[in-house]
């Protein structure tokens, strides 16, 4: 799946909440952490279903991504979580937006290799996923997964 261009007519936000975290490997946990608790709050479900693993994923590599290919020393990333109408929207703001991300997600990984996977978990549990650049000091990279009915 190509990532896209978010071009379509806006929809309606249900909820929204935002929350900027350190660009750290505990920082994308807490990510992670606050966006499931956020879904359970919102959608009263439980932490074990199948919506609340889909967006744990998703988000950890958003966020993970963030503080990998996306930090700067001193500046934080923004999680951005935007409930929908069918899907949440996941949306990690970072401070590198000249580091855009492939248009495809890669297609064969070595299997031997520790990393270069996160997009294809991506890809395999976002409706649709991809990246904008508003400004010159950031990009958002955003995913949408889908909610229970």
């Amino acid at each position: 799946m190509k990532r896209q261009e978010d071009l379509r007519e806006p929809q309606t936000v249900r909820r929204e909440s935002s929350l900027r975290f350190s660009s750290t490997p505990r920082g994308a946990r807490l990510a992670r952490t606050l966006a499931v608790q956020q879904l359970a709050e919102w959608c009263g479900g439980p932490y074990d279903t199948d919506a609340a693993r889909s967006v744990a994923l998703v988000t950890a590599e958003l966020a993970s991504n963030a503080i990998t290919h996306g930090r700067l020393p001193g500046r934080d990333f923004r999680l951005t979580l935007r409930l929908l109408a069918e899907t949440l929207r996941i949306e990690v703001t970072d401070a590198r937006p000249e580091r855009l991300l492939p248009a495809t997600a890669p297609g064969a990984v070595d299997p031997g290799a520790d990393s270069g996977r996160g997009l294809l978990l991506v890809e395999a549990y976002a409706v649709r996923w991809g990246c904008t650049v508003s400004d010159a000091y950031t990009k958002c990279v955003w995913a949408e997964v889908r909610l229970p009915a």
